[in-house]
C-alpha cells in the first residue's frame, strides 16, 4: 500500500511571521508562496483579519514557481496549533478544522505552475453569522505529493502562510493555572539547602490568543524563607483551548518541612494591530514536602545515643546498687555468724 508521509517544508518560516516570500526547495522543485499585495497592504507576512459573524474577506495569495520543473499543486486551508516546541503548525488535509480550515475557501483546489510562472491565488474568507467571538488561526497550504524512494513512497511536501482571524463580539482573554505541584530534592549535607522543581500547565481556556509573563518562588510556612526562581521564559502564545507545560527549577530552598510554591501569570494579549498589553495577573499555589531526611537521621540517631547513653548508666547503677546491697547483705550476715560463734 502506498504510504503518504507529510514534510512540512520551509512552512514554519512563513507560519512563524517571517517577511518575504518563503520557499520550499528541492533540487528542481522550488516554489514561493507570499501574500497579496493589495488594499490590506504589501509585503506582510501573514494574512491577519478583524471580521465580523457573517461577514467575509477577499484576498490573495501569489505562487511563484523558481525550479525547473512544472508544478502540480494542491492548494487547501487548515486549522493551526501549537506544537511542543512552541512552534506553529498546520493540520494535515485529512485532519478535521472547525476554524480558519473550514471558514477559508481559495478559488480552486488544484493548479499547475509553469517554471517562471507566478499564479494568485485568490481566496475568500467567509465567517459563518453563528460563529464565536475570538481568535481563529490556521493557514492557506501548498501542497505538492511526489511519489519518492524503491517503496514508492508518497511524500507531502506544503508551503503556506498564516492566517489570523478575530471575530468581533465579546472577548474573554483568560488563563489557568493548572496540574500545579512542587517536588524538592534534598542534599547528603544536614545543613544545606535543596532544589524544588515547580511544574504546572498554563491553559487558554478564553477565546483569545494569550502569552503571558511568569513568575515562580517557594517558600518555607507563613511566607518565610521566600527563595524566587530566576527569569522564567514566556509560554509562546497559545490559541484558544490550548495548554502549555512548564517547569521550573528553583535553588536554594530551605528545607522548612513543608513548602508552598507560587506561580503568577500576566497574561499579555496582542490585538490585530500588533499593540500588546498585560492583563489582570492570575496567580496559583501549590505545597510539597521539604523534609531534610540527613537531618532527620542525624536526630533520630543522636535521640538514639541519648536514650543509650541513659539506658546504660541506669542499668548500671541498679547493677552496683545489687552488688552493693549484696556486699552489705553479705558483711551482715558474717557478722552475725561470727556473733553467733562467740556465744556458742
Amino acid at each position: 500500500m502506498r504510504r503518504i508521509m507529510t514534510l512540512f517544508f520551509v512552512a514554519a518560516l512563513t507560519i512563524l511571521g517571517a517577511s518575504g516570500p518563503a520557499l520550499a526547495d528541492d533540487g528542481d522543485v522550488a516554489w514561493t508562496v507570499r501574500t497579496a499585495s493589495n488594499s490590506y497592504g504589501a509585503d506582510r507576512s501573514s494574512f491577519s483579519y478583524a471580521v465580523n459573524p457573517g461577514g467575509q474577506v477577499k484576498d490573495a495569495m501569489v505562487v511563484a514557481n523558481r525550479g525547473k520543473a512544472p508544478l502540480n499543486l494542491a492548494v487547501y486551508a487548515a486549522d493551526g496549533f501549537t506544537t511542543d516546541t512552541g512552534q506553529v503548525d498546520l493540520l494535515v488535509k485529512d485532519k478535521k478544522s472547525v476554524g480558519v480550515g473550514v471558514f477559508l475557501h481559495a478559488d480552486r483546489d488544484k493548479f499547475s505552475i509553469k517554471p517562471g510562472e507566478t499564479v494568485t491565488i485568490p481566496f475568500t474568507m467567509a465567517v459563518p453569522s453563528n460563529a464565536t467571538p475570538g481568535d481563529y488561526v490556521g493557514g492557506i497550504v501548498t501542497s505538492l505529493t511526489q511519489a519518492e524512494g524503491a517503496e514508492s513512497i508518497n511524500v507531502e511536501r506544503r508551503l503556506g502562510i498564516m492566517v489570523k482571524l478575530r471575530v468581533s463580539g465579546q472577548l474573554n482573554p483568560a488563563l489557568a493555572i493548572e496540574d500545579f505541584h512542587v517536588d524538592y530534592a534534598g542534599t547528603v549535607n544536614p545543613f544545606a539547602k535543596g532544589d524544588a522543581t515547580v511544574s504546572y500547565s498554563i491553559h487558554n481556556t478564553g477565546n483569545t490568543i494569550l502569552s503571558a509573563s511568569q513568575a515562580v518562588s517557594v517558600s518555607g510556612p507563613f511566607g518565610w524563607l521566600r527563595t524566587a526562581a530566576g527569569k522564567v521564559a514566556a509560554p509562546p502564545q497559545l490559541f484558544p483551548g490550548e495548554s502549555w507545560k512548564v517547569s521550573v527549577p528553583v535553588s536554594g530552598v530551605a528545607p522548612a518541612l513543608r513548602v508552598g510554591a507560587t506561580v503568577s501569570l500576566s497574561p499579555l494579549l496582542t490585538d490585530p494591530s500588533g499593540s500588546t498589553s498585560a492583563l489582570d495577573p492570575v496567580e496559583a499555589t501549590a505545597h510539597g514536602a521539604a523534609v531534610p531526611w540527613t537531618l532527620l537521621v542525624l536526630v533520630v540517631v543522636l535521640i538514639a545515643l541519648v536514650v543509650g547513653a541513659v539506658y546504660f548508666t541506669r542499668h548500671n547503677r541498679a547493677k552496683r546498687k545489687i552488688r552493693e546491697d549484696a556486699r552489705v547483705q553479705e558483711a551482715i550476715d558474717q557478722a552475725l555468724r561470727d556473733q553467733k560463734a562467740k556465744t556458742a
